[in-house]
């Protein structure tokens, strides 16, 4: 059987036993800060066996999409060395939630095995946990597996979530691949060996675990089973490991094909076409590289898989033509893999490209690092350097390392690294943070929402970092107020700014920010003076408040617009929405092109126009996403959240910021610049409503001016520059010829002032106004001329001294320009060096020059 129709007949029996059968999701949890990536089948079921989340069916099957490269669970360093270690896997898997528990869960397990694989019952071998009576009972008496092959082993067998929480025994399943194969049953000294491999495990979760440890049985006991796909399919295609499966066989073809090599057991192949499935699913599912979180892990993989490839010979960018046969072995299953072949191929090349940039000076660095090596471990600091200065992952020097039977001192990069870690947050601490200063209990009611001012009760203030009962006249503090319509800074919108007013009192707020739930309001009483319990009349200003409505609307509307333009792997990286314009950062693995910008800013305009209204939703966080509410990547939310939508669905984000009423209030929106900030995330800066018609007509104002520069009109005024450029540039290089031919006939003219110095001609002269770089051919031309001969020439501009030294080829045995040029230097104040035949250098110390230039002949003299 395939590994494809191995995956149908999995999903199709459990279907015909009343199974759901559930899509994989993505290699990223969703709403699960415990965990990087799926690790598991069971990842996405997780709150439903924890009871926080209801499905409409209580058994569910799929085929679930794993990767195991990062934390807890990372078999990175494997991959490639064993028979059964990958970055990327398929877990088979059967759930019930509070369904069928024991005995269903192992007669499906046997069943599917024994009958619709056609396992033989002789080579199958099955363990319990010591402790789970009951599980023993149903194998011995009910299937009737043999006591021979039974194994009862003990903490192996027993699965727990996570410290405390859902628990319970597991059995499993081996396939005994013969007595050929080396290695004892599980439980055995040689259950390391080969000879018996996993295939099923079947968990029972019937505990619940406390903080002390003690467990109690759950109301509603369920199972989760696994079965790699990859272990299933060598066993039913009869060989002994995965790499042998169809799956690994066309992948490692096609990558022995792209890299130039034919030994399809070769380890580099094999983690190549291992990592190109892990790496392809990753960015299928939103991951781009970069230098953090899953993204760097993304990037750790790709630059394992072009450093193996190069070590096979690849001369140029490999990796991203094994996409095609990763679609064409596995498209099928995962049609979004088809979608979006043509996106995996650009961020894989873009990165391959940026990483060959410093491989090759890195892989040298290593290697003499290599070479001085005393010993057979490399230094911490060096792994440290290598990585901090040319981008190598730890695991891709322990991998070089490797090769050359060598260890790395972990240890000694951690303390490197923490250490940098340590000066950044030196680096990053400022003055007193009321944030960090104000500790409060209760919450601020916000009202902003519907009104811009009302009545309020100061509740507390602070000044200087420290509470305080009163403000006086010109002290700067803070206020905290039972209710406000002041927006506090949060979500990527600023705060608001306006004014506390009461009898003879003026607060002037110039920002509020959030502490808990509690609304800060920063800012300097200039008149009266303020108490805890007095009343204040609050007033947002409304003009500023409104702008930055504007540019937060926009924002939303641009989100959607490049999401519709570059991919749904656009997500939210970082925004700042102000009164003066907005700033959004997105993830995206290249700059953007002039005329991908012009239709992002085509698509929100037009949504503009629409002046279709702004609409707010307060619902359940469940309910927005069934919604299709657009998510921050790893925020956590409330239960209850607002949603807005614009443009019907168009844009659907949760969002607790202040908006426009409708679309059309924005006016205008005008991307004014786009570039990147970081890897794998670009900005993008613009401006809406008045902001956009002033910065339309500045630049219309600069339009005008340079037309009238140019004594051209606006129609014709691009044509004009490109004239007036092109001709600049044909006017440089005029000039530029000529000063050559001057300093050429500047050096013609010193030919007669040439000394003989032990039959080799001399020639030592300062130029005047030369250009240092015509210095080289004026040599070159004098060399010709003087036959045997050595020339040092220099010149001045803006008070620095540029030297040049040309020795004939003929005499570069006896003399080098290079220890002329250094002797030189040292004596102006500077340094220079070069080759045998050419050198340069220069200085500062003009006093000094006469008397260098007349040390030369006696340098000649002293070399021969």
């Amino acid at each position: 059987m395939t590994s494809a129709e191995i995956r149908q007949a999995f999903l199709e029996y459990f279907n015909e036993q009343g199974h759901e059968i559930v899509a994989s999701s993505s290699l990223i949890p969703a709403n699960d800060p415990t965990l990087m990536f799926t690790n598991a089948g069971m990842v996405q079921f997780k709150d439903v066996f924890l009871g926080s989340d209801k499905r409409s069916y209580s058994r569910a099957t799929s085929s679930q999409r794993c990767v195991r490269a990062g934390g807890k669970h990372n078999d990175l360093e494997n991959v490639g060395y064993t028979a059964r270690h990958h970055t990327f896997f398929e877990m088979l898997g059967n759930f019930s939630f509070g369904d069928y528990f024991k005995r269903d869960a192992i007669q499906f397990a046997w069943r599917f095995l024994t009958e619709v694989m056609g396992l033989p019952k002789e080579r199958l071998w099955v363990t319990v946990h010591h402790s789970d009576t009951e599980a023993e009972q149903i194998w011995k008496e009910e299937m009737g597996i043999d006591p021979e092959r039974f194994s009862k082993l003990d903490e192996d067998n027993f699965w727990s979530m996570g410290d405390t929480g859902p628990c319970g025994p597991c059995t499993e399943i081996f396939f005994d691949h013969g007595a050929d194969v080396w290695g004892g049953p599980p439980g055995s000294p040689e259950e390391d060996g080969d000879r018996y491999i996993e295939i099923w495990n079947v968990v029972f979760m019937q505990y619940n675990r406390n903080a002390a440890g003690e467990m109690t049985p759950l109301p509603k006991p369920s199972v989760d089973t696994g079965m790699g796909l990859e272990r299933i399919a060598a066993v039913m295609q009869n060989v002994h490991s995965n790499y042998e499966i169809d799956l690994f066989q066309n992948l490692l073809k096609a990558t022995a094909e792209a890299v130039g090599v034919n030994d399809l057991d070769n380890k580099s192949l094999r983690v190549i076409a291992d990592h190109i499935r892990s790496c392809s699913f990753l960015i299928v599912d939103g991951v781009l590289p970069s230098n953090e979180g899953a993204g760097y892990v993304l990037r750790r993989i790709i630059r394992r898989a072009v450093r193996h490839g190069n070590k096979l010979g690849a001369s140029g960018p490999f990796f991203n033509q094994l996409v095609a046969a990763l679609v064409k072995e596995m498209g099928d299953a995962y049609p979004e893999l088809t979608e979006k072949q043509a996106q995996v191929e650009r961020v894989l090349l873009k990165e391959e490209e940026q990483f060959a940039k410093t491989l090759d000076h890195g892989m040298r660095l290593l290697q003499e690092a290599i070479d001085q090596l005393e010993g057979t471990e490399i230094p911490g600091e060096t792994v440290f350097k290598l990585y901090d200065t040319y981008g190598f992952p730890f695991d891709l020097t322990a991998d070089v390392a490797r090769e050359h039977e060598l260890s790395v001192d972990e240890a000694g990069f951690d303390r490197a690294m923490d250490a940098q870690r340590e000066r950044a947050r030196a680096a990053g601490k400022f003055s007193v943070d009321y944030n960090d200063a104000i500790r409060l209990d209760g919450a601020t009611e916000f009202t902003g929402y519907e009104v811009l001012e009302g009545n309020a009760t100061v509740v507390a203030l602070f000044a200087d970092g420290a509470e305080v009962e009163q403000l006086t006249a010109g002290q700067t503090g803070v206020v905290v107020l039972d209710q406000t319509p002041f927006y506090a800074e949060s979500g990527g919108q600023v705060g608001d700014s306006g004014t506390l007013t009461a009898d003879a009192v003026l607060f002037d707020v110039t920002d509020c920010t959030k502490e808990g739930k509690n609304h800060l309001h920063h800012g300097v009483l200039t008149s009266g003076s303020l108490a805890v319990g007095d009343s204040v009349l609050p007033k947002v200003n409304e003009t500023r408040r409104r702008a930055i409505a504007l540019n937060h609307s926009a924002t939303h509307l641009l989100h959607a617009a490049l999401s519709t333009v570059l991919g749904d792997h656009v997500q939210q990286k970082g925004s700042l929405n102000d009164d003066e314009r907005l700033r959004f950062d997105f993830s995206h693995f290249e700059a953007m092109t002039a005329e991908q910008i012009s239709e992002v800013e085509r698509i929100v305009n037009e949504q503009i126009r629409q002046n279709s209204a702004v609409v707010t939703e307060v619902m359940a966080i469940d309910a927005a996403k069934e919604k299709g509410a657009a998510a921050l990547f790893g925020e956590k939310y409330d239960e209850t959240v607002r949603v807005l939508s614009m443009g019907g669905d168009f844009s659907i984000e949760l969002c607790g910021g202040t908006h426009a009423k409708r679309t059309g209030d924005i006016g205008l929106l005008k991307i004014v610049s786009e570039g990147g900030v970081a890897a794998g995330v670009r900005r993008i800066e613009a401006v809406t409503g008045e902001g956009a018609f002033k910065w339309l007509s500045e630049t219309d104002a600069t339009l005008s001016t340079v037309s009238a520069l140019v004594k051209g009109s606006r129609e014709s005024v691009v044509d004009k520059v490109k004239n007036l450029s092109d001709r600049n540039r044909q006017l440089e290089k005029e000039l530029e010829q000529l000063k050559t031919k001057l300093a050429s006939a500047a050096g013609s003219d010193l030919l007669s002032t040439a000394i003989d110095v032990k039959g080799i001609k001399v020639l030592a002269a300062q130029l005047e106004g030369v250009e240092p770089k015509a210095l080289r051919d004026t040599i070159d031309q004098l060399k010709n001329k003087l036959g045997k001969g050595v020339v040092v020439l220099a010149t001045v501009q803006d008070d620095k001294i540029a030297l040049a030294a040309g020795v004939s080829k003929a005499l570069t045995g006896q003399i080098k320009a290079g220890d002329i040029i250094k002797d030189l230097t040292g004596k102006i104040g500077g340094k220079g060096g070069g080759r045998p035949d050419f050198a340069q250098g220069g200085g500062t110390d003009l006093n000094a020059l006469p008397a260098a230039l007349e040390s030369v002949a006696s340098l000649v003299d002293a070399a021969v």
